[in-house]
């Protein structure tokens, strides 16, 4: 494995405490960066940022990504503990179970929406003021190959994700001359706790449609994240990286 510069760099990781979030922080670490883990689960957090302690320095916030005084306090006890923010990974998301758009509740519909697209929102809008402030940022969205193709049983998590990459493509845009870039990948599915809350036809669909047969590996989305939140990256903004094993090829 090489190893990423990130030598003195703060990453924030929503979604730090289990999945790809926790394999991108491991890498993180490896990479001489520090790392703030965001979660909401509050034991869970604890638990990844104290084993995760053994390879570097760690702080754990446990945040509610949709409220934004939640997001905001996040923000200020991350600058405490770290003095600043350089890099923000906004992995943090549900898939809100499976069903036709017409038989999902608009309840879940919503709560789909909130996290996966009003939360990295709320989070950019909160750290990138703090990264305009030094003159350097990178900000990586988690989308997903649904985003770009709409999953069939999945329109909320399909919709949230395809908002996230024009999030990304705007914001890349207004900040293409600060030395702040922004950038998304498109996984498709790892096999993660979140395959929790799918159904198996619903995971036996997204394996058929993977030319490589099998499913992401999470060590191997941060391989790339991390190339995306280094200074190597210097001439990619508002773009949408390929993490699908050969799925999509757009």
């Amino acid at each position: 494995m090489n190893r990423i510069d990130l030598e003195g760099r703060v990453v924030v990781i929503t979604g730090g405490a289990r999945g790809i979030g926790y394999a991108v922080a491991q890498r993180a670490l490896k990479s001489g960066a520090s790392v703030a883990l965001w979660d909401i689960d509050q034991e869970r957090l604890s638990r990844s940022a104290q084993e995760l302690s053994e390879l570097g320095k760690v702080s754990g916030v446990a945040v509610e990504l949709t409220q934004e005084a939640s997001v905001n306090d996040a923000v200020a006890q991350t600058i405490a503990a770290h003095g600043k923010i350089d890099v923000l990974v906004n992995c943090a998301g549900i898939t809100g179970g499976n069903g036709t758009t017409w038989e999902l509740e608009p309840d879940m519909w919503r709560r789909v929406i909130d996290v996966n697209l009003i939360g990295p929102y709320l989070t950019c809008r909160a750290v990138v003021p703090e990264m305009l402030k030094q003159g350097y940022g990178r900000i990586v969205n988690i989308a997903s190959v649904a985003g770009k193709e709409g999953n069939p049983n999945a329109s909320h998590y399909s919709a949230s994700k395809a908002g996230l990459i024009g999030l990304t493509k705007s914001l890349g845009k207004e900040l293409a001359t600060k030395n702040i870039l922004v950038n998304a990948v498109t996984p498709a599915a790892a096999k993660t706790e979140i395959f929790d809350s799918m159904s198996q036809q619903h995971i036996d669909y997204m394996l058929a449609k993977i030319p490589m047969n099998r499913f992401l590996l999470p060590e191997e989305a941060a391989s790339l994240i991390l190339w995306l939140s280094s200074e190597d990256c210097a001439f990619s903004t508002g773009s949408v990286f390929d993490l699908s094993g050969g799925r999509a090829t757009y």
